[in-house]
């Protein structure tokens, strides 16, 4: 059985990773914040704490996958997202490599604000504000100075059902339980969803075959964010009960204050050259996961 340590896992990314693993492998997962009973308490950016966890449990692997992914706070707190999510990365690289492990780094599309239409592995990224910069100064850490590293790379993020969905979608399933009769959804941004459980799948087929780098893993097919609440409303068949007015990204500006690029839309051209699988269509991979997740929830709502 393998070993494998996972730092920042109270999130809906590291519950879909311990959903994934515990059964085949021997975990121990870590985060500052304890939502589960699985989860050890540690602050994974107190240096000598995490290493020494992290020796004493001695894995095979080291999973990075904690980040401060709110980006409002990583504006009014830069210094607090660099630690967070730059700092602790170099942390984990230099336990990775005093171990001869090797670590995989979670990345993410919003590091990309050029006026491209879609973006591979091979562009160049442009971060605009506080939180893209840090995860990219996080990726190019873990390239300049880990021996062996998986950097993945997620888009728009669905998973971890009502408990620990902060993001788009657990955001408009929560207004559609809380009854509204209009949701008010931006038409100006351009993406790719990323289901939490799919993800977790392929990149467990990477590591089983052996494989290294940096690698888009996102659901095939662009939309945007309008398209994915028409979408979400259409599964849920509430198209006839609930209204979208559309906005622009200005409509949310003193909320949403930090800067978002316009079109993170990402083509997983690396794992597409291998013979291992794409990645599902975004549509299959949001029904499954409405239906599982919040179908019940939302049925009870009396319209």
């Amino acid at each position: 059985m393998k070993r494998i340590y996972i730092a920042g896992a109270a999130g809906m990314l590291g519950d879909a990773f311990y959903k994934f693993l515990r059964r085949d492998y021997k975990l121990f997962c870590i985060d500052k914040n304890l939502r589960d009973d699985w989860i050890e308490l540690l602050d994974f950016t107190n240096r000598e704490k995490y290493l020494n966890s992290v020796e004493k449990f001695n894995p095979e692997w080291l999973f990075h996958i904690g980040a401060e992914t709110n980006l409002e706070v990583c504006e009014r707190d830069p210094e607090y997202a660099y630690l967070t999510n730059a700092a602790s990365v170099e942390y984990a690289v230099d336990i990775a490599n005093r171990l001869n492990i090797p670590i995989l780094y979670i990345s993410t599309a919003g590091i990309f604000s050029a006026d491209k239409s879609f973006f591979t592995e091979e562009d160049v990224p442009s971060p605009l504000g506080i939180y893209a910069k840090s995860k990219y100064l996080g990726e190019a850490i873990v390239i300049a100075k880990a021996k062996k590293y998986l950097i993945c790379r997620a888009g728009w993020m669905m998973g971890g059902g009502i408990k620990k969905d902060k993001k788009f979608i657990g955001k408009i399933s929560k207004q559609i339980i809380d009854g509204v009769s209009e949701l008010k959804i931006v038409d100006d941004k351009l993406g790719t969803p990323t289901y939490t459980r799919d993800f977790c799948q392929k990149v467990m087929e990477l590591i089983r075959y052996n494989r290294f780098g940096l690698f888009n893993l996102v659901c095939e097919g662009f939309t945007s964010r309008l398209e994915v609440a028409e979408k979400m409303l259409e599964i849920l068949n509430l198209t006839d009960r609930i209204k979208i007015k559309k906005v622009n990204s200005e409509y949310f500006c003193a909320e949403y204050f930090a800067p978002r690029p316009d079109n993170e839309q990402l083509v997983n051209l690396n794992l597409n050259k291998l013979n291992i699988g794409k990645m599902r269509d975004w549509e299959s991979a949001l029904e499954e996961y409405l239906l599982e997740n919040w179908a019940d929830e939302i049925n009870k709502i009396q319209y």
